[in-house]
């Protein structure tokens, strides 16, 4: 069997996985919640690879979102990259003249603006909730409706309703004053999603031109509703790809291709057999100066292995 190259985007809801082939195309992917512990499910993902395809030739090993560092030493990455090189990456390689690329997931957004392939400005949102996957599954729990039916019920509404959508805490006041007026589920989650829609490009697009083709992807890109609003606020068609939960890992896949194709270097990928080791990560506050950095630490079997989170480089150099 030809060999292939491992992606891995490890966030704090969702931790993917896919292998890719050489000429780019995805062999394997699996989606697993992260559920605040980020080591176990990638360990889990790998059971399921090898069980599924055995004891294939992995070429190098690319790790990206917000466990990367850590995920990335367990496993022996090659590339570590931040989300936005690797979501851009990926979408980049399957529609060359994107422009505008929005990216919505569990419990972060961003938007990244792309000129001739390359990425010319961007902007994140970790801080506020609204419009993001667990928002949206946190008003589908409260409406009683299977999130699986949001998008479509949001379609089937006739009447517009406005919804705040600027926080959280005003969307849901009032979508429940709403409710109270008589307005019909479809309506307000049709209102809903227009709202996140505003908010997530007064927010993140401000000042910014978005200009067609536009590309959606992340696990929101799946509401129908949501795909709606942006076609609407945008006046353009919105593209969502076929693999649009999983664009992060195969983005660190594409660019450890790409790495160990020109460098020629040998894959530090620690083998299957990871699932099997046990990986203890602890945290400490580091006193050596003003800054108080809070260190990152990771031992197997009771050696050292990484640390990382300081600004000086101390411990950072000190990984092994």
């Amino acid at each position: 069997m030809e060999g292939v190259y491992l992606g891995i985007d490890v966030g704090s809801v969702s931790t993917n996985v896919v292998a890719i082939k050489e000429d780019g195309r995805v062999l394997y992917s699996q989606y697993l919640r992260t559920d605040g512990q980020p080591l176990e499910s990638v360990k889990t993902c790998f059971k399921h690879l090898r069980d599924q395809h055995g004891e294939i030739k992995v070429l190098g090993v690319g790790t990206t979102g917000s466990g990367r560092q850590l995920v990335g030493i367990m496993v022996g990455a090659d590339v570590v990259k931040n989300e936005i090189t690797a979501h851009a990456t990926a979408t980049v390689f399957e529609y060359p003249e994107v422009r505008t690329i929005f990216e919505i997931g569990g419990q972060d957004s961003k938007i990244i603006v792309v000129n001739d392939g390359v990425v010319v400005d961007f902007a994140m949102n970790t801080v506020c909730a609204a419009g993001t996957g667990s928002f949206l599954d946190h008003q589908a729990e409260r409406l009683k409706v299977p999130i699986e039916q949001f998008g479509d019920l949001a379609l089937e509404a006739v009447k517009d309703v406005r919804i705040a959508g600027r926080c959280t805490v005003f969307a849901e006041s009032d979508m429940i004053a709403k409710q109270q007026f008589g307005f019909s589920k479809g309506e307000i989650i049709k209102g809903l999603c227009e709202a996140l829609v505003r908010n997530y490009i007064n927010n993140l697009g401000r000042g910014k031109m978005l200009e067609p083709p536009f590309v959606f992807q992340g696990g929101v890109a799946a509401n129908k509703g949501i795909r709606a609003a942006f076609e609407k606020e945008m006046k353009s068609e919105i593209i969502i790809p076929q693999h649009f939960g999983i664009m992060g890992a195969i983005g660190a896949a594409l660019i450890v291709k790409d790495y160990i194709s020109e460098s020629g270097a040998q894959t530090k990928f620690r083998g299957f057999d990871v699932a099997d080791l046990d990986f203890v990560p602890s945290s400490f506050t580091c006193s050596g100066c003003s800054n108080n950095c809070e260190i990152i630490r990771v031992e197997l079997d009771g050696t050292f292995v990484a640390a990382w989170g300081d600004r000086c480089g101390k411990w950072t150099n000190g990984t092994i």
